[in-house]
């Protein structure tokens, strides 16, 4: 795989912070690019991608990504990059939406409520009220049941976002920016050299309480469930054999943890073994 190289002028910060730092992010020619920052970011956005392909979703509905090297400052990275799907608009977080209107952020409102219920309820409908659109709950169940099957731990206020014009017109967003899943960062909290079975319960959700399952729950018991899979053990592992820039270690692990996510989901599955 051929490098490409950035430079100052190339990158790009937003106000989407991770809950970990930033990564190093660069953007050209209609592309976003992210380098790897705590281990195998890039692989995990990659394979998400591939697997909601094969999923309910619509193609407008999700961010395909694909993998990346990239050098900058003399290093080189493993990175991904996604094509820009703003078309115009702009992108704007919750956090930044609610600061705007309220004067407060969403993360404020969220912890005055202290019933989970009641703070999903609260986010669903006062997105509604100021972006005008119904579905606003379906959409979360889609997000948090993403997030549950593939182990995302980083979706906080200011990492759900909608698209604006002129805070006058809205529309919903593809769903992005799951690099944080599958165990990703392998230098602070998930070690290669831990079994997942040790590493997955340590997993904890960001939006509106700490436990992904019980996000998930909540999310289907209001808005139902909106979205299901149909990937098999062939196809996890056809995708991510796609990615040898990674080690096997890297890959069989990756691999173990969407099938034993899949056997603990298998609900969402319309059929595939």
């Amino acid at each position: 795989m051929s490098v490409v190289e950035f430079f100052d002028k190339d990158m790009k910060t937003d106000n989407r912070q991770s809950s970990k730092g930033n990564q190093l992010k660069f953007f050209r020619d209609g592309y976003w690019y992210k380098a790897d920052y705590t281990g195998y970011e890039g692989l995990a956005e990659c394979v998400i991608s591939d697997l909601l392909g094969l999923s309910s979703l619509k193609d407008n509905e999700y961010v395909r990504y694909e993998p990346e090297l990239i050098g900058y400052n003399n290093r080189r990275f493993n990175a991904c990059k996604s094509r820009d799907f703003t078309d115009g608009w702009q992108l704007i977080t919750l956090e930044r939406l609610f600061q705007t209107y309220y004067g407060y952020g969403l993360s404020t409102m969220i912890y005055r409520c202290e019933s989970h219920i009641e703070r999903l309820k609260m986010i669903v409908e006062q997105t509604e009220r100021i972006i005008g659109i119904s579905e606003f709950g379906i959409y979360m169940n889609k997000l948090l049941t993403i997030d549950a099957l593939f182990l995302n731990e980083d979706r906080h206020t200011h990492n759900i976002a909608i698209l604006t014009k002129d805070m006058k017109e809205y529309k919903l967003a593809p769903i992005f920016d799951n690099g944080a899943g599958l165990l990703s960062d392998t230098t602070l909290d998930y070690p290669l050299s831990e079994t997942i079975f040790k590493l997955m319960p340590r997993v904890k959700g960001a939006t509106f309480c700490d436990n992904l399952d019980e996000q998930l729950d909540i999310s289907e018991e209001l808005y139902g469930c909106n979205i299901n899979f149909n990937f098999s053990y062939k196809d996890v592992k056809s995708s991510v054999e796609k990615y040898n820039q990674y080690s096997l270690e890297i890959q069989k692990r990756v691999v173990d943890i969407v099938m034993q996510m899949r056997r603990k989901y298998e609900y969402l599955f319309s059929g595939s073994q």
